[in-house]
Parts: structure tokens; C-alpha cells; sequence
């Protein structure tokens, strides 16, 4: 232990005992663990976090042994007998003969649950006592993991020239995609502060500042509801953003600081570098999502020409897609639960077609095909015996939406996922535009600071939802790490681009004041990205959920149980903000 950390309270931690120590008078300090009363005897294995040590007491202490009490005690350091050696323990094979116990901090309360049994407790429970889930080792560890990782991510940005600055927390509202979340001002009545939902404003100004290469490890908040892979509330990207750069240069940084990351800390190799680049059409086509797990094998097979005149209500004027693998010795209710997975998917059916191992077929829907139709459809989909042809016919987007469900279901059903690997791939040529089918108006599909593939020309030329944008995700296992996008820093395009999207110059000069004003006094090109740090640390971890590498995150509910946030406040606080609750 360095001499800095010695006290009063401990000259060693429990986590740092070996044989090479024995004979050595020791001060240890740490939460009692487990007490076994041997009958004038007692043995107690000491926590801290570095480790364990299991201590043996022979006087009885001036006040109560109790589980996760806090004591310092005084004591030599001893072998084990030899069959009493823990091999599990890096200090097992010593303990501390201790003579000498104090207390320091009580446990008053009985405990909620077994610290060690801590990840089988209620996800509620867990939250609302996190300091005492915490203290579990393996939690403990993935706190001190995130922390390395974090380290290491600043180090790669460091070597590559970029400078870490930060951006501020208290900002505008603006319509980046989420809810924001909104603080009232008390000095300006009737206004709002808001949380950011990420620095993208702020770090487009940094390269109109002139600084060429910027990072941090920016907290983002957004009012989103929780999944397993995302917090509600507050998260943590790598943000970056290059002056004067092109995409590639983008995926350059990318491809040399992940790799590295993954390589040190992953649990599996990376498949491949530089990653593979899907365009984001093929993508949706071929793997029924923009987050494709490269790792399944399974891809759609467009079975739409096949049917293009066909008879069959079920396939006339749909798109239908297929996916054809070997289901050899699939049981019926193999089926059967496809078939409901796809109607809960929305599906109306899933039809299915068995080659036989004479080349014939089985499946209640052949009769409603042309003999042309069985023919193509085998010829399309390399149908060979033994495989199962699935389908599903409806509109394009949601046939490849439930596509690509179906071929996680089924490759997760025949075990055909690819293990102990991390395959990334780059989602690029996304559209710059979509049709929002609930108000019928041209939205932005991404990023609105995005540039137009085409630039200013493609804007008044082209059909709007034609139009591709420089923007880009990064994918790996099916998770979406990362968002980014080559930036519009040409005011006339920027303004052509938020008019098609609905919006006038005026909302420019509003809502994105500080971007349309700096875009007047000379703007360089510029580009950036911002891979999620939960994200990441829950995929190296191998974490079903991104709570068990947060310190403190809320729960599903967007509640923080152990601080009781969301709460009221006093009615003085509220009139100093100037608001009102009815």
C-alpha cells in the first residue's frame, strides 16, 4: 500500500496480503463480511475494496459482531493451515491472528438483502439501496472496469490530437429529436433552461472557434423511456468532432480508438478492421433493420418479383420477403411458435414453405402459387432439401421491420448466432429526409445538421425523400453504438434543408441562433461522432442491462429510488422560479 494512503485506520489492504507477509504486524480497515463462531474462536472475512482476508479473533471484542459493520483491526499475519487454504482468494492462503478490534461504523439496521447475493435481488430493491449493491464485488468491478475504460478512451483521443473541453449543461431548448429536459430560470421569468441532449451545437461552434479537434466525455439528457441497452434520464458518449475532415477520416479515428478498447478490455476478438460499410437501404433490405447483427447468418431474400402478377391476395401488390434455412428435424411447435411471434410482430400470418429432400415442397400456401412461382421462388432463395422458406408480405417498411425480428427469432432458436466475436459494421448513405406517416410532412430521418450528399444542387433538384446525407452509425452485435454525420456549415444549404423539412428561416434564426450566426463569419467543414460509453461498457462487460455499469442510474420508471427523484419541492422554490403548480 502507498505510504500516502497509511493512517491510523489501516498500513495495508485487505486485497494486498500474500505468503511474502507473514510475520508482518498489519492494520486493516474494511465492512465485516461473514462471522463463523467457532466457540471461543472467531473467524471474520474482512471486505475492502481491494479484496478480502479472513481474520481470526481470539478476544472478545467491547461491542456486537455484526455483518457489514465497518472495523479497523491490528494483527500478524499467519499461514493457513494447509486444509484450510481458499485457492478462490488471492489471500488465501494467509490470515491476520488479530488482537486488537475497533469499530467504527455500525451496521444499525438489518441488511435487505446478502451483499453478495445482490444481482439476484428486485431491479427496485437493488436501486433504492445501490450504496449496499455497490458494495458487491462483482458491482464494484464494473465500476472500476468503466472507470479504466473511460481512462483509456481519453488516453487513444489524447494520442491522436484531439483537446478534451467542456460544453455547457445549462442550454437552450431545441428540437433535436427527445424530449428535453427544462429548468426554470429565476432571474428571467417565464424562461427555461434545458438539459442538452447532447453538445451538438456547442461542438459545430468549437470548429467555427477555430479549435480543430475537440472530445469529451460528454453527459446527454434526455426524457426517453428505458430500455435494456439505454437510460432514462442521463447517458455518456465520446463525443468528438474534426475540422476540415471528410466521413472517411471519421471512420479513420474510430476504427483506431474502438479496437483498441475492445481489444484490451472485450471478452472476444473483433471480426474485422477497418469495418464493414453497409449502406444503409441494403441494410434494411437485406437484414430488416439499420442495426444488423452480423453475427446471424440469415438474410432476406426479396421474393417481391416472384409475385409480382400473382393471384394470391395474401402477396398481390406487397412486398414480400423471405428467409430460407435449414429447419431439418424442427419440431411443429417450432412453427407454430414462428407463426405467433410473427402475428404479435403485427404480421397477419406466416406463411412457410418445407423443400423436401427429393426437391418436392410442403406448406399450406403452394396451392395458391403458380408452378413459375414455386420454381422462382426456389431458384431465388438457393432453396436446397431439408430448408424452410418464411414469409411475410405487407407494405415495405413493414415487411423488413418484422423481417428483421423474425430473423433474430429464428436464428436465436437454431442457435446459428455466432459466438465469441464482436463484429462491427458502419450504417452509411442514410436518407437525408422520411415521410412521417401520422402527419403525412417531410421530417429529417437522422440528424438535421447533417450535409445532403449533392449539396445545395441535389436540395433543389432532387425528389427530398432521393436525397442521401452523410451520416452514419456504428453498429456491433446488433447494438447501435454511435451516431454521427459529415455537418452542413454552408448557411444557404443549411436553410434550403430545414425549409423542406417544414421549417422557416425564422425557426433557424430562433431555434439554432448561435449555428446560424456563426455559420455567417466563415465555417470550415467539419464532421464528428459520438459513441455511447454506457453502451460500450455493457457489450465488453457482456451486461444484459446498461444499469449494471452506471453507478446510479434510475430505474425503468425514471425514478431514482435510493434519492426519491422525482420529488416536490417547497412552494417557495417554486414562486422564486416563477411557476405555478395547479
Amino acid at each position: 500500500m502507498d505510504k500516502i494512503f497509511q493512517n491510523e485506520f489501516r498500513t495495508k489492504t485487505c486485497g494486498e496480503l500474500r505468503p511474502s507477509d507473514v510475520g508482518t504486524k498489519v492494520r486493516l480497515a474494511g465492512w465485516i463480511s461473514t462471522i463463523r463462531d467457532h466457540g471461543g474462536i472467531t473467524f471474520i472475512d474482512l471486505r475492502d475494496h481491494y479484496g478480502t482476508v479472513q481474520l481470526v479473533l481470539r478476544c472478545e471484542p467491547d461491542f456486537k459482531l455484526s455483518k457489514e459493520s465497518v472495523v479497523s483491526v491490528f494483527g500478524t499475519v499467519i499461514l493457513r493451515s494447509e486444509d484450510t487454504i481458499n485457492p478462490k482468494l488471492e489471500t488465501g492462503f494467509v490470515e491476520v491472528e488479530t488482537t486488537e478490534i475497533k469499530l467504527l461504523g455500525a451496521t444499525l439496521k438489518n441488511l435487505p438483502f446478502e451483499i453478495d447475493e445482490s444481482k439476484q435481488v428486485s431491479e427496485d430493491v437493488r436501486l433504492k439501496y445501490r450504496y449496499l449493491d455497490l458494495r458487491n464485488p462483482q458491482m464494484q468491478e464494473n465500476i472500476v472496469f468503466r472507470s479504466k475504460v473511460i481512462q483509456d478512451l481519453r488516453l487513444e483521443m489524447i494520442k491522436l490530437g484531439f483537446n478534451e473541453i467542456q460544453t455547457p449543461i445549462l442550454t437552450v431548448s431545441s428540437p433535436e429529436g427527445a424530449r428535453d429536459y427544462i429548468v426554470p430560470s429565476r432571474l428571467h421569468p417565464g424562461k427555461f433552461y434545458a438539459l442538452p441532449q447532447a453538445p451538438q451545437q456547442f461542438k459545430q461552434l468549437l470548429m467555427v472557434a477555430g479549435f480543430d479537434k475537440y472530445f469529451q466525455i460528454a453527459p446527454c439528457f434526455r426524457d426517453e423511456d428505458a430500455r435494456a441497452d439505454r437510460c432514462p434520464g442521463e447517458f455518456y458518449q465520446l463525443d468528438m468532432e474534426m475540422s476540415f475532415a471528410t466521413q472517411e477520416q471519421v471512420f479513420a479515428v474510430m476504427e483506431t480508438v474502438l479496437p483498441k478498447i475492445f481489444e484490451k478490455y472485450g471478452k472476444y476478438k473483433i471480426d474485422q478492421v477497418p469495418f464493414v460499410k453497409i449502406p444503409y437501404k441494403t441494410a434494411i433490405e437485406t437484414y430488416g433493420t439499420d442495426k444488423p447483427d452480423l453475427r446471424n447468418p440469415l438474410k432476406l431474400v426479396d421474393l417481391t418479383p416472384v409475385f409480382k402478377n400473382t393471384t394470391f391476395g395474401a402477396f398481390k401488390q406487397k412486398t414480400v420477403k423471405a428467409i430460407c434455412v435449414n429447419c431439418k428435424n424442427a419440431s411443429r411447435r417450432f412453427y407454430d411458435d414462428l407463426t405467433n411471434f410473427a402475428l404479435e410482430l403485427g404480421a397477419k400470418g406466416l406463411a412457410w414453405v418445407k423443400v423436401l429432400e427429393d426437391g418436392e415442397m410442403n406448406g399450406p400456401i403452394l396451392k395458391f402459387m403458380t408452378d413459375e412461382e414455386k420454381k422462382e421462388m426456389l431458384s431465388t432463395c438457393d432453396a436446397k432439401p431439408d430448408d424452410t422458406i418464411f414469409i411475410i408480405a405487407d407494405s415495405y417498411r413493414a415487411t423488413h421491420k418484422m423481417m428483421g425480428q423474425l430473423r433474430t427469432e429464428i436464428a436465436t432458436k437454431l442457435d446459428l448466432i455466432e459466438k465469441d466475436v464482436y463484429k462491427f459494421c458502419w450504417i452509411v448513405d442514410f436518407p437525408m429526409f422520411e415521410l412521417n406517416e401520422e402527419t403525412g410532412q417531410i421530417d429529417f430521418s437522422h440528424n438535421p445538421f447533417s450535409m445532403p450528399q449533392g449539396g445545395l444542387k441535389a436540395l433543389n433538384e432532387c425528389d427530398p425523400l432521393e436525397v442521401l446525407a452523410y451520416q452514419y452509425d456504428i453498429v456491433v452485435n446488433g447494438i447501435e453504438l454511435s451516431s454521427g454525420a459529415v455537418r452542413n456549415h454552408d448557411i444557404s444549404i443549411m436553410k434550403k434543408a430545414f425549409e423542406i423539412a417544414g421549417y422557416t428561416e425564422e425557426d433557424l434564426k430562433t431555434k439554432f441562433a448561435a449555428l446560424y450566426s456563426a455559420f455567417q463569419y466563415g465555417a470550415p467543414p467539419h464532421a464528428g461522432i459520438a459513441p455511447g460509453v454506457d453502451r460500450m461498457i455493457m457489450l465488453l462487460k457482456d451486461e444484459p442491462s446498461i444499469r449494471e455499469v452506471v453507478a446510479f442510474p434510475m430505474n425503468k420508471k425514471a425514478q431514482d429510488l435510493m434519492m426519491n427523484a422525482p420529488n416536490v419541492v417547497t412552494e417557495k422554490q417554486l414562486r422564486e422560479v416563477h411557476i405555478k403548480i395547479r
